[in-house]
């Protein structure tokens, strides 16, 4: 059952400190909730960031190993072998500038995908606002991401002190934080859609990976746009993807094709894809011990 808490005081006076009752209405979030379990959700991102990694032998060392591995990997394949071409941008500074909001953005939604089914254990125990799992998750992320920023920052510097002719950072960088944003709210989103729907079918937790494996590909982050005929370019931006790792190129090296109107369509989807998820997210509330 979809429960709310209130005060018991609201109600009668037979010393209860809180009551839970069904809650009817349909379109529904628990914000006021949320933001009092926001301890809670603290929490549960602290455990999840010091669990990750707690039985490897390299640690936290993963967060800078995999982006710098995966950067090596796709400039030699796709820069050098292949010859896609990177706008003239260093091959460091172009494909970790796709990975860096890339690997936010997947894992987000990893994390956030099977929260009913990797939590039914205290889901069953103990009562509250479900929804703060998945926004923990979404914090947890961010560790890993400033990480490989610094990183990505790092690069930067060094064509920046070099004078690279081709990196000029400009005044979007300002707007770094609201393209982490948007793709957060994106990948909550997508998320708590399959978190919901996965309690009755187990096959989108696989089908997720090979998704988010085509989606990267489909992401403009191993190729640059300019290689394609403008026709295709603009298919590519309808995915709301495509424009923030587009802004985030284009804030730290001066070079991309975005336009404003491609980063309001992605705002515009990012919103209604994570309303939209949070609220089947917490319909399914209602019986999601009974399937899991």
């Amino acid at each position: 059952m979809d429960l709310r808490e209130t005060n018991a005081q609201e109600v009668d006076d037979s010393g209860w400190t809180k009551i839970l009752r069904p809650q009817p209405r349909l379109l529904h979030l628990p914000l006021r909730e949320l933001w009092r379990y926001r301890d809670l959700i603290w929490l549960f991102s602290a455990r999840d960031v010091a669990t990750t990694y707690k039985q490897t032998v390299l640690g936290p060392g993963w967060f800078i190993l995999q982006p710098l591995m995966i950067t090596v990997v796709f400039s030699y394949l796709f820069g050098r072998m292949a010859k896609f071409g990177s706008d003239d941008i260093p091959h460091y500074l172009f494909y970790m500038g796709g990975l860096v909001p890339w690997q936010f953005f997947a894992d987000s939604i990893t994390r956030t995908s099977n929260v009913f089914t990797g939590n039914a254990n205290l889901f069953s125990k103990v009562y509250f606002p479900r929804l703060a799992v998945p926004l923990a998750a979404l914090l947890t992320n961010l560790v890993p991401c400033a990480v490989q920023m610094g990183l990505f920052l790092i690069g930067l510097v060094y064509y920046v002190l070099n004078d690279n002719p081709f990196t000029h950072p400009t005044w979007w960088v300002l707007l770094t934080p609201l393209i982490f944003l948007q793709l957060g709210a994106l990948a909550l989103g997508i998320g708590c859609t399959v978190s919901a729907l996965s309690r009755r079918f187990r096959d989108l937790a696989f089908g997720l990976k090979v998704g988010l494996q085509l989606l990267m590909f489909g992401s403009a982050i191993v190729f640059p746009l300019s290689r394609l005929e403008p026709d295709e370019r603009a298919l590519f931006f309808l995915n709301p993807v495509v424009p923030a790792i587009e802004a985030f190129r284009y804030a730290f090296t001066g070079r991309s094709l975005v336009e404003p109107w491609h980063l309001a369509l992605s705002a515009g989807v990012s919103l209604v894809v994570c309303v939209g998820g949070l609220l089947l997210f917490h319909r399914a509330e209602q019986d999601a011990m009974d399937t899991v």
